[in-house]
């Protein structure tokens, strides 16, 4: 039997900046909403707005939870692919920096 459609809230993606070197995006999540499947084209940093808990679906149906903490930030390389949805009971929020051009 096939798995039932499940049709989630999509996620509110908000550019705060785009310029030469960075992309700033605010993503905000009521609970249950997902992005939809992405894969980051840049490297990029995440800095949460609110605690909260992510339910992430990988390739291949993986899926793991992240727990975020307001202000305490983590970053990714390029090339992730990815669903994020908020797996958590209250609203989520987070600012997404993707960088156009790497240092070093």
């Amino acid at each position: 039997m096939k798995e039932p459609l499940r049709c989630r809230p999509p996620a509110v993606a908000t550019i705060q900046l785009d310029d030469a070197n960075v992309r700033v995006t605010r993503w905000d999540f009521e609970p249950g909403a997902e992005t939809g499947w992405h894969r980051h084209g840049m490297a990029y940093v995440v800095v949460p707005v609110t605690d909260g808990t992510l339910f992430v679906e990988l390739p291949g149906g993986e899926t793991l939870t992240a727990d975020l903490k307001a202000g305490v930030a983590y970053a990714r390389a390029a090339g992730v692919e990815h669903n994020v949805v908020n797996g958590g009971t209250a609203p989520l929020s987070f600012v997404e920096t993707e960088l156009k051009h790497l240092i070093g």
